[in-house]
């Protein structure tokens, strides 16, 4: 839907607040970068962010670990493109291939990523967009913050090996704690707990068949990493 009035913001508005996680496109290191700062603000308002970035992937920014791309298998609540027009279509195309309709996201263009082949598609498909407004600023003025928190949020990355040896390194972090450049090592997989238990990619379908009858997947990842349970909130 391209306008938002009356019902339909409040319904918008609700749309955004019981959403829990945030998947920003073109978010990367770069701090001058509107996506890039937009991790930091919808952050202090109670969302976990997924930054995505191709050249990026396995930094933090604010935290949260940049995805290189969304992994097949994850379905986003919110997709915000902050991407240029081709880029924002490539993107709009491959969720519209991958996400059936009573799943799809609410997609976001932010100012400048408009494009009307994308716009027509999902008016076609009957789901949710908006565009010509700034997902950041309607948040502040409208005063929204999310209303199902999962703060801090856990997550995970591998890498190869430095001693190249063809093994890898498993970590766990933490949103309230992590603060990691781009690895020097090839990134293998990087993801939210959330990620590692839905995503269709290798490793996370490996480390998913490790799993004891026992142990929870947070548990899993963390005795993979060889860290001890903290019982962090």
């Amino acid at each position: 839907m391209d306008s938002w009035e009356g019902e339909d913001k409040d319904r918008l508005a609700s749309l955004v607040s019981d959403s829990k996680v945030v998947h920003i496109y073109g978010a990367g290191l770069n701090s001058e970068r509107p996506a890039h700062t937009a991790v930091a603000e919808l952050k202090k308002r109670g969302w976990a962010v997924a930054p995505i970035h191709p050249k990026d992937g396995g930094a933090t920014i604010d935290g949260f670990p940049i995805r290189p791309a969304l992994d097949e298998g994850v379905v986003p609540e919110i997709v915000v493109l902050f991407l240029a027009p081709e880029r924002a279509r490539a993107v709009v195309r491959n969720l519209i291939m991958r996400i059936e309709k009573e799943n799809f996201p609410l997609v976001w263009f932010q100012l400048g990523a408009e494009d009307e082949p994308s716009r027509e598609a999902l008016e076609g498909m009957g789901v949710n967009y908006v565009q010509n407004d700034c997902l950041v600023r309607f948040t502040e003025r409208h005063d929204i913050v999310c209303n199902r928190s999962i703060l801090p949020q856990k997550w995970c990355l591998q890498i190869a090996s430095e001693n190249g040896d063809g093994c890898s390194e498993w970590s766990v972090h933490s949103s309230d704690t992590a603060s990691l450049s781009v690895p020097s090592q090839a990134l293998e997989w990087v993801g939210s707990m959330d990620d590692l238990l839905h995503s269709k990619h290798t490793i996370p379908r490996y480390i998913r068949s490790l799993k004891s009858e026992q142990e929870g997947f947070d548990e899993l990842a963390l005795r993979l990493s060889g860290q001890v349970e903290t019982h962090e909130r």
